[in-house]
């Protein structure tokens, strides 16, 4: 089972820069989509010429923002969208698919803003995303996948000190989250299979940051401990062009 997660910064745009040719690419069972900046309805039109998958969406009630999807070759047993919490409902930032396995959660967590204007909205998301997902749990193991815009520690971006802070994804507040998460018992998948890589997954439009990998990883799949054996591969996915980030990859053994 190949699971795919990518912030594409527009559905539409992306559609203009090859997405079917990498998505046939990747060879994954499902690709769970954020940034989507589309309507539900908009979304299933930009995607009409794909093939082979459920496509599930969940737009923000502000028109082009945020919102996430889910392509998924095998139909979920059941899909749910939101954490239940009208605060943080309304920009269309999760979507849950239940499986035989797991319950595979696609987040695009919200970005605290260049002048930090939402770090304190950012740090109630966190918390309460936390006891959403820990309240799956109880019913089966989860997968978190997604843009948790947060870089964990200093070998997950490129200039640590500068940025340490002093800009969104590596403030302290939001390190914290990332540690509460993990702190839960969550596995983050890549730093479990390659303790020691320096790999990222966003880069900056500027400066030719990409070129230079100058960049921070921000995506993740995180997963329940009680998976952990079920690991089979997880990966970046640096080559795939079309957006600021790029896909991050989790393989399965069922």
């Amino acid at each position: 089972m190949r699971l795919v997660s990518w912030n594409v910064n527009g559905i539409r745009a992306v559609m203009k820069k090859d997405f079917p040719s990498s998505l046939k690419a990747m060879k994954t069972d499902v690709l769970c989509l954020q940034e989507t900046k589309a309507q539900d309805d908009q979304v299933l039109e930009a995607l009409e010429t794909i093939d082979g998958y459920h496509i599930y969406s969940n737009s923000a009630v502000k028109k082009g923002y945020s919102g996430t999807a889910i392509l998924t070759k095998k139909e979920p047993i059941a899909v749910s969208y939101d954490i239940g919490i009208e605060e943080h409902d309304q920009e269309g930032r999760v979507i849950a698919a239940e499986y035989d396995n797991y319950i595979l959660v696609t987040v695009y967590t919200p970005n605290s803003g260049s002048e930090l204007k939402r770090l304190a909205y950012r740090q109630q998301w966190d918390k309460d995303f936390l006891s959403y997902i820990r309240k799956l749990e109880k019913q089966k193991p989860v997968i978190v996948c997604g843009d948790l815009n947060v870089a964990h520690r200093d070998i997950d971006l490129a200039r640590p000190k500068p940025n340490y802070n002093k800009s969104a994804g590596y403030m302290q507040e939001e390190i914290d989250g990332m540690n509460n998460i993990v702190a839960a018992d969550f596995i983050d998948t890549f730093r479990y299979k390659k303790p020691e890589d320096v790999k990222y997954s966003w880069w900056s439009y500027r400066a030719g940051a990409r070129a230079k990998n100058v960049g921070w990883r921000i995506d993740y799949f995180l997963s329940s401990p009680t998976l952990a054996g079920e690991i089979k591969k997880a990966d970046i996915l640096n080559d795939v062009m079309g957006s600021d980030h790029c896909p991050v990859q989790l393989d399965l053994k069922k």
